[in-house]
C-alpha cells in the first residue's frame, strides 16, 4: 500500500495511501477536498500542493519529517515541518492555507525576522557545520525521548484500564451472582400483589 506525503502550499504536507481501493477511511473522506486544494495553489507563486510517495523516493522526506502514520499533515520550512492540528473540510484546509502558508522567517528570509531571530539565525550560522549537526542531532533525541516516555505513559495507562475493567466485570458478576436479580424479582411480585389486593 503506497503511503503519500502531500506538500500543502508551500508548506504542507497530507500523508495518506494514495489508492483508493486501500486507502483508510479518513484518507478516502479527505481525498477530494484536498485534490480541490491542490487545484486552488497550482502554479501559485508562494506555495504548492503535492503529494510525495512515502514507500519508495519520498520514504526519506517522511522519515526526516518524522511521519509515523497516516493521515499525517505537516506545513512550515520545507526544511523543517510542522503538524498541522487543524480541520479536514476545504474550506478549513484553504482558511489555513491563505492565513499561514507563506514565506517566513528562515536563512533564505531574513527580512522577514525581526532583529531576535536575526540574531539567533547568525549565531547558529556561525557554528561549525559538525557543531550544528550535533546539536541537531541532541534536539531530535529529545523529542525522540518525549516519544517514548508518551508511549511507555499511555501503556501504562491502558494496563490500568484493563485492570480497572476486569475488576469492575469480577464486581458486577459478585453482585448479580449475590441474588440482585431474584431480589429485584419479589420486589416487584410483592408490589404486584400489594395491588393486587387493593
Amino acid at each position: 500500500m503506497k503511503k503519500y506525503v502531500s506538500s500543502f502550499a508551500y508548506h504542507l504536507t497530507h500523508i495518506c495511501p494514495i489508492f483508493l481501493p486501500s486507502r483508510c477511511g479518513h484518507c478516502k473522506k479527505m481525498a477530494p477536498d484536498w485534490e480541490k486544494l491542490s487545484a486552488e495553489w497550482e502554479g501559485h507563486d508562494i506555495g504548492f500542493v503535492a503529494e510525495v510517495d512515502c514507500t519508495s523516493d519520498g520514504k526519506p522526506l517522511c522519515d526526516e519529517n518524522g511521519v509515523k502514520g497516516f493521515p499525517t499533515l505537516k506545513y512550515g520550512d520545507p526544511s523543517s515541518l510542522d503538524d498541522y492540528q487543524g480541520g479536514r473540510t476545504l474550506d478549513a484546509l484553504s482558511k489555513f492555507a491563505k492565513e499561514n502558508l507563506k514565506p517566513i522567517c528562515s536563512p533564505k528570509n531574513l527580512d522577514l525576522c525581526d532583529d531576535d531571530m536575526k540574531a539567533k539565525i547568525a549565531e547558529l550560522m556561525a557554528k561549525s557545520d559538525d557543531d550544528l549537526a550535533a546539536d541537531i542531532t541532541a534536539e531530535e533525541a529529545k523529542l525522540e525521548e518525549a516519544e517514548e516516555t508518551f508511549k511507555k505513559e499511555v501503556e501504562k495507562l491502558q494496563a490500568t484500564y484493563q485492570k480497572l475493567m476486569e475488576e469492575k466485570d469480577a464486581a458486577q458478576a459478585a453482585v448479580k451472582a449475590s441474588g440482585l436479580g431474584l431480589m429485584k424479582s419479589v420486589k416487584a411480585a410483592k408490589a404486584k400483589a400489594a395491588k393486587d389486593e387493593l
